[in-house]
């Protein structure tokens, strides 16, 4: 396998960091608009790893899918691993397609509101751009794997498992995060410093959120709806959980039979005011402003001004949870409720990784599907999301010992 990540971000950094203590690949191409970003990646993989020598660099603008395509058949890669925000997602997934590569990312192509009734319906549904062209990707005999990350993704991967293994019908598919994180300055205060790209998360928050029904299909409500306090395990405990818009929602019904899927994130009040506040001020905004004779996005502006979220590991401390709430009926015929879950906890990522524990659990999951595509156990064509593959073999693999496998076990509560 021979793989090009586009993008060195927190994520992309983490990524790196993972998958050098791994032999699937023999050539991992880091690859950034800002080239600098991608040395410094490439140059913590080798301090880490001495030995190291399967990582090189590479310019290459996101927006441009004939650079992607450029840089792909240069490298000779067989699968682009899209590590940036997903307003970059087409040029990137076409520019693989056009190279005859393989294709993973984290996140769907962006969804547009419905004109009229934005809090009702539907408009342009996260991945709809990707599913529209999967005959083409299967007429290729290549393969797109969407919304790989750890939400969607490894809540994907566990739904299958609950649809497999655990429950012989399905309510409801509630994906469920949350955290205790915080990040404090010199002086010890708590400050405001978003653990996850600023850009990505005012788009997943603001947008209106997602929910599918069974009989009712897709549709949409007002953003923050329907709060709940949700107790998250190993020490996290309650957070007050609201609906956003999110892909599992999108990719779940599709091959996964439940009566109700939703994704509630644990935001919290001060959060959420200040989303609130960016959405009055119009600073949520992607279309450009004119400022002292310079066009600039609003929303750009507010990401640049905040930490990078790969940098505040060292004044980060506390634990993320990911996981999937799963209502129904068991195997035994009986009521089940059970939470699957994977929680990080940042003290152990920075120590064994260097990396924020929100990145690092973001970043972990694709790897090991990667590795899983390269040994030839994960298969397939066409636009595929977690769902499409056995649960079973990432499971195993996320979870077993190193070096077999990547140390990160995740755990079942019964409810």
């Amino acid at each position: 396998m021979r793989v090009l990540m586009v993008g060195s971000g927190g994520v992309g950094d983490a990524a790196a960091r993972i998958a050098a203590e791994r032999d699937f690949f023999e050539l991992w191409v880091v690859a950034d608009y800002d080239a600098s970003r991608a040395e410094r990646t490439v140059a913590a993989v080798v301090e880490r790893n001495p030995d190291e020598s399967r990582f090189v660099t590479a310019q290459v603008d996101a927006s441009s899918a004939e650079a992607v395509t450029a840089l792909a058949r240069e490298h000779d890669v067989t699968h682009v691993f899209n590590a940036v925000d997903p307003k970059f997602n087409m040029a990137i997934f076409n520019g693989a397609k056009a190279a005859g590569a393989d294709y993973l990312d984290m996140a769907m192509s962006l969804s547009q509101r419905h004109p009229e009734q934005p809090y009702a319906v539907t408009g342009v549904k996260l991945g709809d751009e990707q599913f529209a062209v999967s005959g083409e990707w299967e007429a290729d005999g290549r393969l797109a794997l969407v919304g790989m990350g750890v939400e969607p993704g490894l809540s994907d991967v566990f739904a299958r498992y609950a649809a497999d293994h655990l429950f012989s019908e399905i309510d409801e598919l509630g994906t469920r995060d949350g955290a205790n994180l915080e990040v404090r300055d010199d002086d010890g205060n708590e400050v405001f410093a978003p653990s996850f790209s600023m850009w990505t998360t005012i788009e997943e928050c603001l947008n209106p959120p997602v929910i599918w029904e069974k009989g009712r299909g897709w549709f949409t409500t007002e953003p923050f709806s329907e709060p709940e306090v949700f107790d998250f395990p190993e020490g996290i405990g309650p957070v007050e959980c609201v609906n956003v818009e999110h892909e599992e929602v999108l990719l779940m019904p599709r091959w996964v039979d439940a009566r109700r899927v939703t994704f509630k994130y644990g935001l919290g009040d001060a959060f959420i005011t200040i989303l609130k506040v960016l959405n009055t001020l119009g600073l949520d905004s992607t279309d450009p402003v004119r400022v002292k004779g310079v066009e600039v996005s609003p929303r750009d502006v507010v990401a640049a001004v905040l930490p990078d979220p790969a940098t505040i590991g060292p004044r980060m401390t506390g634990k993320t949870c990911a996981g999937l709430f799963v209502t129904g009926t068991g195997t035994d015929g009986r009521p089940r409720r059970t939470y699957l879950y994977h929680v990080a906890d940042n003290e152990q990522t920075m120590r064994d990784y260097g990396a924020q524990c929100v990145v690092w659990q973001t970043a972990v999951n694709p790897v090991v599907a990667l590795e899983l595509l390269a040994r030839g156990t994960w298969k397939g064509k066409g636009v595929l999301g977690p769902e499409a593959f056995d649960a079973v073999s990432f499971l195993d693999l996320l979870a077993a010992p190193t070096p077999e496998g990547y140390g990160s076990p995740w755990g079942v509560d019964e409810r």
